[in-house]
């Protein structure tokens, strides 16, 4: 073993003397580095936190009607969005704010598997399998929907993620299915919005929170957690690159 080298990992990973002091002094750089960007967030967070604070609190339906008409700014709104008029398809029936129908064909595939003996020798066969492959979609959802009472269209408010329903052959013998998808008929929650002429904007819904777990959430700096889990991830993965490479010109 050369008498420069501290530790020797096989595999041609090798750390010199020199090495473990450039890579100290690379850790450090990319430390004030870390330090710099995390200071960014925190202040994009303290000036988000400002205006989280600064808006208004509504859960009734005439100030929110007033928020909207005296052009009030940003405000967190609590109630229920439910849809007015719900949609369906004939085969599931129920009721739904959205549904999605999703047509799927049992399709046959081959592929080439390679295996290797223990010999060292590789032998490749074709190999058949089946899967349902989507062919066709089509979905649909309700036109107006109300938010404390108040009416909107579809979407300005939330747009809810579908949970799967039921799946419906063709029949017996085919092999083509129906699998369908739909969202609730209504949800509660909090909206963080701004109310000016005479309606929401930018709005984001948080389901099944109230205007204090909203804030909490919405306040939290988690931001700066995780961002510092991938930083100190990718230090490693940058010190194990510069140990792995040969490094030839420090010595």
């Amino acid at each position: 073993m050369n008498d420069n080298v501290l530790f020797d990992f096989g595999n041609g990973v090798e750390i010199t003397k020199r090495e473990l002091i450039a890579s100290i002094s690379i850790i450090a750089l990319l430390l004030l580095i870390g330090v710099f960007i995390s200071e960014k967030i925190t202040q994009h967070q303290t000036d988000k936190n400002q205006i989280y604070n600064k808006a208004v609190k509504i859960q009734d339906k005439d100030m929110f009607q007033y928020g909207m008409e005296t052009n009030i700014g940003n405000a967190f709104v609590y109630g229920d969005l439910e849809c007015i008029d719900t949609v369906t398809y004939s085969d599931i029936g129920g009721k739904y704010m959205s549904v999605t129908k999703v047509t799927e064909r049992y399709t046959q595939h081959t592929r080439v598997v390679t295996t290797t003996d223990s010999e060292g020798h590789t032998h490749s066969h074709t190999e058949t399998y089946w899967t349902w492959d989507e062919i066709d979609r089509d979905d649909k959802h309700c036109k107006n929907v109300t938010f404390l009472d108040i009416e909107f269209k579809y979407g300005e408010i939330y747009k809810p993620s579908e949970y799967y329903v039921d799946t419906i052959h063709e029949n017996i013998f085919s092999n083509i299915r129906y699998v369908y998808y739909g969202s609730d008929t209504k949800y509660t929650g909090t909206i963080f919005t701004n109310l000016n002429n005479n309606n929401i904007h930018n709005t984001k819904f948080y389901e099944s929170m109230n205007i204090e777990e909203t804030v909490s959430y919405l306040e939290s700096n988690i931001g700066i957690g995780i961002f510092w889990f991938f930083w100190i991830v990718f230090i490693g993965l940058c010190i194990y690159g510069f140990y792995y490479l040969e490094n030839q010109w420090l010595e």
